[in-house]
């Protein structure tokens, strides 16, 4: 078995591979502060609660854009699983060209993003892939239909342009992110939510739209992370939603490995 971390600055997602099928999956907070025993032993618990021995876990591969948990994810894989994690980082054979300028300023989960969704959706097609990533931040990335990670865009995650309205202006509410019952709000709260949720899929249609336009007219859209099966249905250009694009490309990325 394949134990795939990945490590975001809001959560450390968890999968466990059998070959390859996610047979189980788990999200902890991404808490700087822990040490590799408190990782260690949280994970110990949920392999436990999944019925899952720790002996069958053979290779574990990291993909972090959190430095500082690295090396704490290192010292737990080791102790607790006695693997090395193998690590997504410049120089490691991923299979995708990267025409970055500097294709070490890539984080891991776009790479590994892109990677999984030419597999899974644009190989076949023959098309130009867009990977929307509805993290922390909101992600775009570019895929040429050759399978290179041409580049993209980088946008503040919904999660944190709702806490900035809240921490600069003073007389509105903190709120939840979600799709209000109308557009027209008729409360502080209601129209916050319209602004929010409706703004959101107004900017990333429109990111899309001029992607698709310099990639040539036409692209595959896949959408992932945390808010990509509520965004998705509200626009016809996302056609594929993947909650679990990040660890399948972790995994094909350790299978290039051996």
């Amino acid at each position: 078995m394949l134990l795939a971390i990945d490590v975001g600055n809001t959560n450390i997602v968890l999968g466990v591979f059998d070959d390859a099928t996610l047979i189980q999956s788990w999200r902890l907070q991404s808490l700087r502060e822990r040490t590799s025993d408190e990782l260690g032993l949280l994970v110990d618990g949920l392999f436990a609660h999944s019925r899952i021995e720790r002996v069958r876990i053979r290779g574990i591969i990291l993909g972090s854009v959190v430095p500082p948990l690295t090396p704490t994810i290192h010292a737990m894989a080791k102790r607790y699983f006695g693997v090395p994690p193998l690590t997504i980082e410049p120089g490691l054979e991923t299979g995708m060209p990267i025409l970055y300028e500097n294709p070490a300023e890539v984080g891991a989960d776009r790479i590994v993003n892109g990677i999984a969704a030419f597999e899974r959706f644009g190989r076949t097609s023959g098309l130009p892939l867009i990977v929307v990533d509805f993290g922390t931040a909101t992600t775009l990335d570019a895929i040429t239909a050759k399978g290179e990670y041409l580049g993209g865009a980088i946008c503040p995650g919904v999660q944190i342009s709702a806490d900035a309205l809240f921490q600069r202006a003073a007389r509105l509410p903190r709120i939840d992110v979600r799709k209000p019952a109308r557009i027209v709000g008729r409360t502080t709260v209601s129209a916050m939510e319209s602004g929010l949720f409706y703004g959101y899929v107004g900017m990333v249609e429109g990111l899309v739209r001029r992607m698709r336009d310099e990639l040539g007219g036409d692209a595959v859209c896949v959408a992932t992370g945390g808010l990509a099966d509520i965004i998705a249905p509200e626009t016809p250009l996302i056609q594929h939603v993947d909650p679990d694009l990040t660890l399948h490309g972790l995994r094909i990325v350790w299978e290039r490995n051996q």
